[in-house]
């Protein structure tokens, strides 16, 4: 039997790693977490991914980021779920604590942020949010 909600799945292993002060955390890869992941990445919330055969092809590798010895990723929401879906148009976009978070979207366009997806003029599935 398959897993009802793979992106809540991403989530609470990044969420328990992180209270558990890991260093990394592996996932089981699929081209929306791995977007996911890159998005993260690039708003500076995890150090990095890392894909390696000492992983396995069908997993990838969350390098988790601490500043003071906290997380940086404070609070990580899923928004929209399998029963109970959240789309949002390009205009009623949420700002996550005046700007300070970043809300991801999968859009027609691709998983991006909030403020891509504003910026492209696109709305899509409000998937979660990250402070």
């Amino acid at each position: 039997m398959g897993m009802t909600d793979p992106v809540s799945d991403m989530l609470t292993r990044i969420r328990n790693a992180q209270m558990a002060g890991k260093k990394y955390v592996d996932i089981p890869a699929s081209r929306i977490k791995l977007r996911i992941g890159e998005i993260l990445a690039a708003e500076g919330y995890v150090a990095g991914i890392e894909r390696s055969e000492e992983i396995g092809e069908r997993n990838f590798r969350l390098v988790l980021k601490y500043h003071s010895g906290r997380p940086v990723i404070e609070e990580i929401t899923r928004v929209s779920r399998p029963g109970r879906r959240h789309y949002v148009r390009h205009d009623k976009l949420p700002r996550i604590y005046q700007g300070l978070g970043v809300a991801i979207v999968s859009t027609s366009k691709g998983v991006m942020t909030g403020k891509d997806a504003g910026k492209q003029g696109v709305g899509g599935e409000l998937l979660c949010t990250v402070f």
